[in-house]
């Protein structure tokens, strides 16, 4: 596949911790391209590289060598202040644990992403509440996250990642503190935001989950063992 054509493309990226004389290595030699509109899900054992990749795609970490072009942006070269922006504006995250701000409702946490890009000016309220009724929970706008159920938190952690309207999600085991019920809703909103016409790349140790998705890639050792 061409580069032109691949919303994310790694090239021979490895990434390497240093543990005082010896190397961990959580990624090695990892060539991949995705293109725009597609699911994929990564799966793969604990301390396989999961989430180390799922962090390089995100701009959060770095690789030790290789190259991370996502949304056209080589996320290596670029500097702190420029990744932040560039995250705000190509990336929504879904964490395992919500990452909610425990002081903020339901509606002032979706409303932050917006705050902070300075994106829908005069319009962020209403369009938080849109979000919010589209994952089922605007009549709990007003509620702070000790008050919702953990569902409900990771429907409003959803709607949170979709407040600039990013071209990418990035989820990294979002149905892992779930029981089986709510589990199901997250599934269905993400397969209905891919339907609509996001990238989506998800974590996974859930078969189910994984199984929605059009693409499986399998890590094992910091290696792609099998992607299809």
């Amino acid at each position: 596949m061409r580069e032109e054509r691949a919303l994310i493309q790694l090239t021979d990226v490895s990434k390497v911790y240093r543990m005082g004389t010896g190397a961990i290595y959580a990624l090695r030699d990892i060539t991949l391209q995705i293109p725009a509109r597609q699911y994929v899900a990564v799966i793969g054992p604990s301390g396989s590289g999961k989430s180390t990749l799922l962090n390089l795609l995100a701009g959060i970490d770095r690789p030790t060598t290789g190259r991370v072009v996502v949304a056209s942006a080589p996320l290596n070269e670029m500097d702190e202040d420029a990744l932040a922006r560039w995250r705000g504006a190509h990336v929504g995250l879904i964490f395992q644990f919500f990452q909610l701000l425990p002081t903020l409702t339901a509606l002032e946490n979706v409303m932050l992403p917006m705050d902070f890009r300075g994106a829908y000016a005069g319009n962020r309220r209403e369009r938080a509440i849109r979000l919010l009724e589209r994952v089922g929970l605007a009549d709990r706008a007003h509620h702070l996250p000790a008050e919702l159920s953990g569902g409900e938190q990771q429907r409003v952690a959803i709607a949170r990642a979709l407040a600039n309207d990013p071209p990418i999600l990035l989820a990294d085991e979002p149905t892992g503190n779930l029981d089986t019920a709510n589990a199901e809703q997250v599934i269905a909103l993400l397969a209905e935001i891919h339907r609509d016409g996001k990238t989506v790349v998800l974590i996974t140790h859930e078969p189910r989950l994984a199984a929605t998705a059009q693409r499986r890639i399998h890590m094992l050792d910091g290696r792609i063992v099998e992607d299809g």
